[in-house]
């Protein structure tokens, strides 16, 4: 996974900066026009993903059948590693029912590519995305037109932002304990690379002194913010920025925070499995989720584009003015399992 820089994110591919706006089936490219014909035989797809929220990919597959129509796609949503085990009892089982799968965990898509369960293929549309987003797999197994970001967020009517944490460590301070709600790595993906993240700047100690804060531990990344839309807690620790922002476009009192020790980027591969039932509509979704008009439809729900030529959506940052903390794909395999049990003996849960 290629580490993020700011020649990388503000640069494309050369001659694919300032691509045009593409325009609808009947103003499609070659290498589009052609899948479209196969995949109208096909006729839909099924797309198991972990990256968005519910309403977010339903908006993409809206966005997806009004650019190819006659294509529909049926969103399966659900937290990353709920996806995954989806994934594998239908393979284990003999079934066809998946043709893309979206995950926060970049583990699982080592693991599928060494069991040779996934199919290659390389979008044409990437050549216009972000450099550091173009080629994430030597063999083309897996592509990534998603870069998560997670952050902090807080309630402003209960937290004074003079007084609100700033970093991942404030979240230690005694100060904020019962108010702090988080994620599960044994269900979200993102949560399970944070655990790698921050267990490696600061130590697993990390984690056991944040317990002692009693945070409220949910499933996805993004259930701390309807708690603290309910004003159940206070403080968000791990939500992707899109959730917050989301709220707050809505009238909600919320505030994001990008901490000043790093914002967590999450690298969030998508892949075609090798027994995808409706391969050329995986295929041409890929086109799709490189090209523009999917950064279009998801910055509307506050995801950072990776196409050069859209900006970030209202309120964030762009990807250069931002601090970032990761981990590399071997790290994050290797680590996430070992995360999990250890979030359970901690925590409880």
């Amino acid at each position: 996974m290629p580490k993020l820089t700011k020649r990388q994110l503000i640069a494309g591919a050369a001659g694919g900066v300032l691509l045009p706006r593409l325009g609808r089936a009947a103003d499609l490219l070659p290498h589009e026009q052609a899948l479209y014909e196969a995949a109208k035989k096909e006729g839909e797809l099924t797309w198991y993903s972990g990256q968005l929220q519910a309403e977010t990919g339903e908006a993409v597959g809206k966005a997806f059948t009004a650019r190819y129509p006659g294509i529909k796609v049926n969103v399966v949503r659900s937290t990353s590693q709920v996806a995954y085990q989806r994934l594998s009892q239908d393979m284990q089982a003999g079934v066809a029912q998946c043709d893309m799968f979206s995950s926060t965990d970049y583990g699982h898509y080592l693991s599928l590519k060494r069991e040779e369960k996934l199919q290659p293929y390389r979008p044409k549309n990437a050549d216009g995305m972000i450099a550091s987003a173009r080629d994430p797999d030597p063999d083309n197994m897996f592509q990534v037109f998603y870069i998560g970001l997670y952050l902090l967020a807080y309630n402003t009517t209960k937290v004074p932002e003079a007084e609100a944490p700033k970093s991942w460590k404030d979240l230690l301070d005694p100060r904020w304990k019962g108010q702090i709600a988080v994620g599960h790595p044994g269900y979200s993906g993102a949560i399970g690379v944070m655990g790698v993240v921050l267990s490696k700047l600061y130590g697993w100690e990390y984690f056991e002194k944040l317990e002692k804060n009693k945070p409220q531990v949910g499933r996805s990344a993004d259930d701390p913010v309807t708690l603290m839309n309910a004003g159940e807690r206070n403080i968000g620790m791990g939500v992707s920025l899109a959730a917050p922002l989301l709220s707050i476009s809505r009238g909600n009192p919320l505030r994001i925070v990008y901490p000043t020790d790093g914002t967590l980027a999450v690298y969030s591969p998508s892949a075609i499995p090798k027994n995808a039932p409706h391969p050329n509509a995986a295929k041409l979704f890929m086109e799709f989720a490189s090209g523009p008009d999917y950064a279009e439809a998801t910055r509307k729900f506050f995801i950072m584009p990776l196409r050069p030529e859209v900006a970030p959506p209202d309120g964030a940052r762009a990807f250069d003015k931002v601090g970032l903390i990761q981990s590399t794909p071997a790290a994050i395999e290797a680590g996430v399992p070992e995360i999990k049990e250890k979030w359970r003996d901690v925590f409880g849960v």
